[in-house]
Order: structure tokens, then C-alpha cells, then sequence
């Protein structure tokens, strides 16, 4: 749309410079022009930082993601990565560290609630009695 409306701008100096002998409109609608490209440049920026910069652990489904597989379990989430794959969208790898390990299915299933994670990777690890490090990656969260 940005791109369309400069070269609608465009067009209007050029007639307007020929018919009325408005030479100064060229410029101006320039001015204008170059205004509406960076007004969509910045909004655009703001859409495409997040996933860019690896931003996307801040939505909300993060915490959804932990608050399903740590709620109603002995499995504690070790390692999670969020990325959005389109408009609220997201895809997701799970690392869990459990006593009494499911397949990774189980997990998975328990997830499929929550419509935005079109996308699930899941690593199950096994470890005898309580994790080790349990209170450690608790606490690094």
C-alpha cells in the first residue's frame, strides 16, 4: 500500500506540475512519499524485531506451555524455546526431566489445548528419583 500511494503522490506532482506549472509540488510530494515509507517501515520493524531478535519468549504461552506440563506432572521443564511461525502462531521445542518419563506423545497431547502451537518438539529425559538439578533450573527460569 505504501509503495501504491507514493506512486499515486508521484503522479499528482507530475500533473499538477504540468498543468499549473507547480514546480515545487515534485518535492514536496517527495517529502510526503518518503514520510509514508517510513511510517511503514517503522510498524513493519516493530512486527518482524520480535521474531528477529528471539523476543517471543515473552508471550503469554510460554507460561501456558509450563504451567501444562509442570501442573499435572512430575516432569520439570529444562529447556523450552518459543518462535512465532505466523500471526499468532507459534511453534515450540520442550525439554523435560522427569522420574517417571512419558513418551514424548503424552506431552504433546497435553499441549494440543492451546490452538496458537501449530508446531511441537519434545525431549523427554529420564532421571532416576529427583532430578538433580531440579532446584537449579527451577531457580534459572
Amino acid at each position: 500500500m505504501a509503495d501504491a500511494l507514493t506512486s499515486v503522490l508521484a503522479i499528482v506532482a507530475l500533473i499538477g506540475g504540468k498543468a499549473f506549472g507547480w514546480d515545487w509540488l515534485d518535492p514536496v510530494m517527495g517529502i510526503v512519499g518518503a514520510a509514508v515509507i517510513t511510517i511503514w517501515a517503522w510498524g513493519l520493524l516493530r512486527q518482524t524485531s520480535r521474531v528477529l531478535l528471539d523476543r517471543e519468549m515473552d508471550e503469554p504461552v510460554v507460561q501456558e506451555i509450563r504451567d501444562v506440563i509442570e501442573g499435572s506432572s512430575e516432569a520439570v521443564v529444562v529447556d523450552l524455546h518459543v518462535w512465532r511461525v505466523g500471526p499468532g502462531k507459534f511453534a515450540c521445542i520442550v525439554g523435560v526431566a522427569t522420574a517417571n518419563p512419558e513418551p514424548p506423545e503424552h506431552y504433546k497431547e497435553r499441549l494440543r489445548v492451546h490452538e496458537e502451537l501449530v508446531h511441537i518438539t519434545f525431549e523427554v529425559h529420564h532421571c532416576q528419583g529427583e532430578h538433580p538439578h531440579t532446584e537449579e533450573l527451577v531457580a534459572a527460569r
